[in-house]
């Protein structure tokens, strides 16, 4: 296998900027209600964990009362987790309508359009669900994404800029600066900002892997199959080096080759 990286082909790949927003996005763990601000009261009862198990136990409940916020907030939180993304937004879509001005599914419904791709309605409907006066850093995270797949790299830096200036450190933000550093082609800038994030006690997995993603684009490949497969089981170390092997070695490939997912599933979301 070659590793001397054609960068413009692998940067040119247009499913390579449409993950990085959706990886990026945010947590969408079963335990969390509220991605951001104006949290719905939570119930008593634990989440459940399995995706699927929350998709049918928070379905039934919303059918019950489409209008209830709570429920339309964690149905359509379970259909995202559950993959089912069309769906989780057409759900939060009319829970917006029902209940104009409710932050917390605004917040929600913005997440589900970047899901799905549709980029400039995400940030619009992101912007509604925080104000200047009151920002959510996580929300401002999210909107930096969804300039980033518009190619808007610039303002979104200037995105998580503010996001930082709330959250110092954040491994997530830190992260998200470093994957539009290489989407410009900025790969010293992108290595820098992926190893303050990757430098955090709270860095996850795919931190590290989107470091390993950037070391490995600047030919240092050795270096990068290092950090792919820090702290991991045996089995989970080679399936990550095997991925990256596979996803750099599509740097050298033709145009016209098939185009795949190149960042994000390198681990699964947080």
């Amino acid at each position: 296998m070659r590793h001397r990286f054609s960068l413009a082909r692998l940067l040119a790949s247009t499913s390579l900027v449409a993950v990085v927003a959706i990886s990026l996005g945010g947590c969408t763990a079963m335990s969390k209600l509220s991605e951001a601000t104006g949290s719905v009261g939570p119930r008593a009862e634990a989440a459940p964990t399995d995706p699927a198990r929350a998709v049918e136990v928070y379905g039934e409940r919303y059918r019950a009362n489409p209008k209830d916020p709570d429920a339309a907030l964690r149905y359509g939180q379970a259909l995202r987790a559950n993959g089912q993304r069309a769906q989780a937004a057409a759900v939060l879509e009319q829970a917006t309508i029902a209940n104009p001005g409710n932050k917390a599914l605004l917040a929600q419904y913005g997440r589900a359009l970047a899901d799905n791709g549709n980029f400039q309605q995400a940030f619009d409907v992101l912007s509604k669900a925080h104000s200047p006066d009151n920002p959510d850093w996580r929300l401002l995270s999210v909107q930096g994404t969804a300039l980033d797949q518009m190619g808007r790299h610039e303002e979104a830096r200037s995105y998580y800029a503010s996001a930082l200036k709330i959250a110092p450190g954040d491994p997530g933000v830190l992260s998200n600066l470093g994957l539009s550093y290489m989407l410009s082609k900025d790969l010293p800038k992108a290595e820098e900002a992926l190893r303050q994030a990757n430098a955090s006690p709270r860095a996850s997995s795919r931190v590290r892997q989107n470091l390993g993603l950037v070391v490995g684009l600047q030919g240092r490949f050795a270096e990068a199959e290092t950090i792919v497969k820090a702290d991991l089981p045996p089995d989970q170390a080679a399936a990550n080096v095997a991925y990256l092997k596979d996803m750099l070695s599509r740097s050298d490939a033709p145009r016209s080759a098939p185009k795949r997912t190149p960042v994000a599933s390198l681990s699964q979301p947080d």
